[in-house]
Order: structure tokens, then sequence, then C-alpha cells
């Protein structure tokens, strides 16, 4: 073992010893001791930034890089083997057969994901970088129930995304304090894999979740050009693309693109979690909140600017402007009701195509066709970095505009308190992608189901159908009502009434929790083997 780190669960013998290495865990120390009180500090900057809000100070673009968004001569590297054209990116998790079927999708690209569609087991972490590794190498195909899974000739460019800076790996310690999961998901795959990518024609491609900050931006350069540094690669070699998931992030997009600029491949609309960051970020502002979430559309003020004023910047630096996820499924023995599904699909990616995105992200194989035709039709070159769209003016009062046709209904809270409730109990038992009412859903809806639920609670909104309004107590008969319903092969009774406990308490807070998935990672660190006190208690 190596001085100062420390495993602490037995889940996956085979893979650790794969994938664990002595010399992997040198580099998890080495990247632990020189980038963990940075992260700490940016962590306690976003906290501070909030009390800023709450405060009412109101979010702008910042006056101390104004230099760098007037300055028109920088741009970002170009792009990196196999990313030039990025029309339809498939995401999902890293099990095996998940990984076999997206790379063999017919998508450009597959956004391998240890974050939010995945629940961060310790087998789940470990056995999927052995997935990525074996297919990187053209060695994961497999048979299972009689059905072989291989790999076809050409399949997709692979990019893969860690885990947020907010999120601790308490599996491994370094020096007594828990890793940063991001510096672990990101490291065991760069150090096995980097080289390899390379000699193939491809490279260490990455997505980047959750940045609040230029400065986080700055930490993952820091970060790349150390590691690159470290196993003697030129620096330059990554790639990265970040999702403007982060009401903040929104503001400073030109900042994020500058830090990264050696090594950037565009930034990407995560629109759920951008959802779930507004109500977040704006907690103490009553006119921030929103109606049901099927109102919160693509077109509505806020989400529109965003949109807009992301393909421009990136565009003007020349990287990819990557449009959003289309979370239907194939409905299965109801033509009418698959049509109307997929009819929403086509409106979407033609909304993004002819926006001027250069591709778009889709959670089903199946849906593949339907985006690429969309695309192929109207991006007739590899991307549209030639579409400037100098005529958008976004102002931070527009991606602060908080008009939004809609209603708070009796059926939006129930489906908010479903969705919240199934979703959590699955990732709790080790499932973070499920299909819910066709929608192929991830951790950032269950974060918009609880921070709405929060929000309609905290300022006393009423339904406007029942005029009931909506308390705490009115959330719990809701819970008590429907969690007896949702058991299932991945929903257990236990995994339930932990998640239905949470729900509660959250809806009592003064402030709802930053992020669910840092709330319930003790329960699957203690059942990973962790000590018993490391499961906070966050009922």
């Amino acid at each position: 073992m190596v001085e100062g780190v420390q495993i602490h669960s037995q889940q996956a013998k085979e893979a650790q010893q794969q994938i664990l290495t002595e010399d992997a865990l040198k580099f998890l120390a080495a990247l632990h001791r020189t980038f963990e009180s940075t992260r700490q500090n940016l962590l306690v900057a976003r906290e501070t930034i909030q009390q800023r809000l709450d405060a009412g100070q109101q979010l702008d673009f910042p006056a101390e890089t104004a230099h760098i968004r007037a300055d028109p001569s920088w741009i970002c590297a170009p792009p990196g083997p196999g990313l030039e054209d990025r029309r339809v990116e498939i995401t999902g998790p890293t099990d095996r057969k998940m990984v076999i079927n997206a790379l063999n999708s017919g998508t450009k690209t597959f956004m391998a994901d240890f974050e939010d569609a995945n629940s961060p087991t310790f087998a789940n972490m470990l056995n999927g970088q052995v997935n990525l590794r074996d297919a990187i190498r053209r060695q994961i195909d497999f048979e299972s129930g009689g059905k072989a899974y291989k790999l076809k000739e050409n399949p997709a460019v692979l990019i893969v995304r860690p885990r947020g800076w907010h999120l601790d790996e308490p599996r491994v310690t370094v020096d007594n304090a828990p890793m940063s999961a991001s510096l672990l998901d990101f490291a065991l795959y760069f150090f096995h894999n980097a080289h390899e990518l390379v000699r193939r024609g491809s490279g260490p491609y990455f997505y980047l979740p959750k940045m609040e900050h230029y400065l986080e931006a700055r930490l993952w350069n820091d970060v790349f050009n150390f590691s690159q540094s470290y196993i003697g690669m030129p620096h330059g070699t990554i790639r990265a693309t970040v999702l403007i998931e982060t009401l903040p992030a929104a503001f400073q997009m030109e900042e994020i693109l500058f830090e990264l600029r050696t090594h950037s491949a565009g930034l990407n609309c995560g629109r759920w979690d951008y959802i779930f960051s507004f109500i977040k970020r704006r907690r103490a502002d009553r006119s921030a909140v929103l109606p049901d979430r099927k109102d919160v559309t693509m077109e509505v003020g806020f989400m529109d600017a965003y949109v807009r004023l992301l393909i421009q910047t990136c565009h003007k630096r020349r990287v990819a402007a990557m449009g959003g996820m289309s979370a239907q499924i194939p409905i299965k023995n109801d033509p009418k009701a698959n049509e109307i599904a997929m009819n929403k699909v086509r409106a979407d990616k033609l909304r993004e195509v002819t926006n001027g995105h250069d591709g778009t992200w889709i959670a089903h194989p199946l849906i593949n066709d339907i985006a690429m035709e969309i695309f192929n039709k109207y991006m007739l070159g590899p991307n549209q970095y030639h579409i400037r769209r100098e005529d958008v003016k976004v102002a931070a009062a527009d991606l602060l505009n908080t008009k939004v046709p809609g209603q708070i209904t009796v059926e939006g809270v129930r489906s908010n308190v479903a969705t919240s409730l199934a979703y959590s109990a699955a990732w709790l038992g080790g499932n973070g992608c499920i299909p819910l009412n066709w929608l192929m859903e991830d951790a950032a809806t269950a974060e918009i189901t609880r921070i709405q639920l929060w929000q309609w609670v905290k300022y006393g909104m009423r339904t406007a159908d029942s005029g009931e309004v909506i308390t705490a107590a009115y959330v719990d008969r809701l819970v008590d009502e429907i969690a007896p319903t949702l058991k299932s092969a991945v929903i257990t009774e236990e995994n339930l009434d932990i998640v239905s406990r949470y729900l509660k308490a959250q809806v009592r807070r003064e402030w709802p929790s930053e992020f669910l998935t840092s709330d319930l990672m003790g329960y699957l660190a203690v059942r990973d083997g962790c000590p018993a006190a490391w499961q906070r208690s966050v009922l």
C-alpha cells in the first residue's frame, strides 16, 4: 500500500486489484496533496456567494474579468481527434452492457457517466473503470442470458464525466481525509487509459459538471497540466467540455473557457441541473418561485437567454456549443403515445440545430435516428462554429427573468413527490438511471423535484386547481400515500423509508441541502464498509 492512502471497502475486490494499483494510488495521493486545499477553499467561496445572494445581492457578469470578455483575440484549442463532429451524443452509466450498447449506438460520441446517471457504490465506480479500460482496448465483449454483446467497428468516441467538485469519496482517504470524488474518477481513468487512447487516435476527453466559478475551471486546468506532466504527456492533449448547469456559471461562460482554453472542447447546456440551480441559488427570492416542472421548458425567458448566450460565447471562441438532453425513451405497445413523445424530440432537436448548436444529447439508442436525421438535414458541415450569433444581446436581467407561464397544480406536486422518492430510493439501491413515465431520469430530476417541493412549502404556495396551501403536512400526506406504491425490483422498502423521511425533513428546513447525493452518500459508504460514524445524520 501507499503511505497515507487507505481503502475503506472490501467491495469489488477484483476491480480493486486491477484499478487501485500501487502506481495509481501514488498518483491519487499526489493529486490530493497538491489540490485538496484549493478545492476546499473554492467550496467555502460558494457558501460566501450564497450568503450574499440571500442578503439580496444579484448575480452579474464579473467586473474583474471584463477585459477577458472584451478581448476578441483569444480562442480555444482546436477539437481533439474525433471531436470535430459531435452532432449526436448518447449518455449513460458505466455498466458493461450499457457501455457496449452506447458505443454501438451510431452516435458520434458516448458520455460515460460516473456522475448523475450513476449511483456511486464502490462496486459501480470501480467496475465502471474496468469496463471503460476494456472498451478502449476492444476487450469488453461478453455474454449474458444467452445474448452476446460485442463492440462494433468504429464505435462512438468516448468522453467521461467524473463527479463534481462538491462530492467527497469516503471509501478512499489520503492522510485521513476523504479524496475528492472528482479527482478519483478523473485520475483513475486518465492514469490507466490516456496513453492508450492517444495511441488509438483519440484522447483523454472529459465532461466537467456542476462548476459555479471560473476559479473552479482554473483548478481543473491546473489538474490537467499536473496530470499530463506526471505521466509524460504533452500539455494540451486533454479536452474537456464544461456543463453550464449552475446559475452562477452562466455569468462566467467566457471566463470558464478562458481558464481552460488550452484544453477546452466547449460548453454544454445542462438544462435540468440549471433549473435546480436557478431555484437553489435564489432560495431567498420569493419572486423566483417556478410553476410545475413540465412548464419550465427551453422556450421560457431565462432558459432561452442562457442557451443563446452559450452558443454565442462558444462560437466566438471557436468551440462546440452542445445542446441538452432529450430524456424521452420509446413507448412500446402504444404507437399514438410514442408518436407524441418522438415529436417532442424532433421539435427539441430542431430548435437546437436552428439556434446554432453543434450537437445534442440523447438518453436512448433508439432516439439516435431522429436526432441524427434533423442534425444531418440542417447542419451540413461537422459543426456550426461559423454561426456567430452576433445578433444576441443577453443582459443579467434576462438570465434572472422569473416570468414563466404556468401554474402549480395538484398533479405537479404529486409528480414531484413520486419522482423524488422513486429516483432517490433507486439511487440508494445502486441504480442511478431509471425510466419513469417514459423518461430516462437521473439525479438532476430528483434535485429539481426536491427543491421545488421545498420552495413551494417555504413560500406557502397554493395549487391553482384545488386552492390548497402546500405545507409540510400536505407533502407528508402525499409521501405516505405514494411511497408504498413505488416498491419494485430496484426500489426496496428500506430505501423508500429512508428517502421518505429525508424528503419530509427537507421541506421543513430553512434552506434546502445543497445536494441530495452528498446527503445520501453516507448510506452507500456505510454499506460499502466505511465506519458507521461516516453516515452523517441527514434525517
